[in-house]
């Protein structure tokens, strides 16, 4: 499994810079750069839909992943032993970015 760093603050899953999923996945099936990658599993927080108090944060996570042109991808599945998933002022899954993608 991958450790995970994120600084989407406006995303329901985000507490402490960690993700309180399980999994998540990571989008940009012909990416062949990080700003062409989101997380697809980025779920604006607001007033309805406020962050879980009682949610925990993962430190390992299972990260499916679309980007295929990605060094980490292997069978759809990042290898990765971190990943940062970047977007302080996202507002909406297109607005965040897996840094940790490299280019094959």
């Amino acid at each position: 499994m991958t450790t995970l760093g994120c600084n989407v603050n406006a995303c329901s899953h985000n507490k402490d810079n960690c993700c309180c999923l399980s999994s998540i996945e990571v989008h940009g099936n012909s990416a062949c750069k990080c700003d062409e990658t989101c997380c697809g599993s980025f779920y604006e927080a607001d007033s309805e839909t406020a962050k879980n108090a009682s949610e925990s944060p993962k430190i390992n996570l299972s990260i499916s992943c679309e980007a295929s042109n990605c060094v980490y991808n292997e069978d759809k599945k990042c290898s990765a032993d971190h990943i940062d998933i970047s977007g302080i002022c996202a507002q909406d899954a297109s607005e965040t970015v897996c840094a940790s993608f490299k280019c094959k």
